[in-house]
């Protein structure tokens, strides 16, 4: 049982209860009062199962083989533990997060260091109470009308608009 209770891991309930939404509190208690029952009920137990008094049954019961060979066929069985085939699945998709998380994360830091160039520019250029057509052309592009393409109002493709 120690083995057992050893393998078992620690919940950080503090962090997980950071991370629960409000709309979903109640489950979250819920399942950490069960949680807290179970981890209760499996330190109630003991280390091993108390012995079996196998002369006790002997001298009780009144068939003479019987018990003779519940205790030979007792001492040779064997309860295999269940064999753990998720956690390399899970380990998988952890580092595959972890590696997704990594490459958002840099592209985030990419965006932001663009962002800060545009709010630069943004910053730095005249206020817009003091510019002229001309300066409003220069500083964004995109708003200048092309009267020779496009002769007519809007002066731009009606796609664009």
């Amino acid at each position: 049982m120690a083995g057992r209770r050893a393998a078992i891991k620690a919940i950080d309930w503090a962090a997980f209860a950071e991370r629960v939404p409000p709309n979903q509190r109640a489950m979250f208690n819920a399942l950490k009062t069960r949680s807290d029952a179970l981890s209760a009920r499996m330190a109630a137990l003991p280390e091993k199962p108390p012995a079996i008094d196998w002369a006790h049954y002997k001298a009780t019961v009144a068939k003479a083989g019987m018990v003779d060979e519940f205790q030979k066929k007792f001492s040779v069985l064997k309860v295999p533990e269940p064999v753990d085939t998720q956690t390399a699945k899970i380990d998988a998709q952890e580092r595959e997060a972890a590696k997704s998380t990594a490459e958002y994360v840099q592209a985030s830091k990419a965006r932001i260091a663009q962002y800060e160039q545009q709010l630069q520019k943004l910053r730095s250029m005249i206020p817009f109470e003091q510019m002229t057509l001309e300066d409003l052309h220069e500083a964004f592009p995109e708003t200048r009308l092309d009267k020779e393409k496009y002769p007519y109002w809007p002066h731009r493709p009606i796609a664009d608009l």
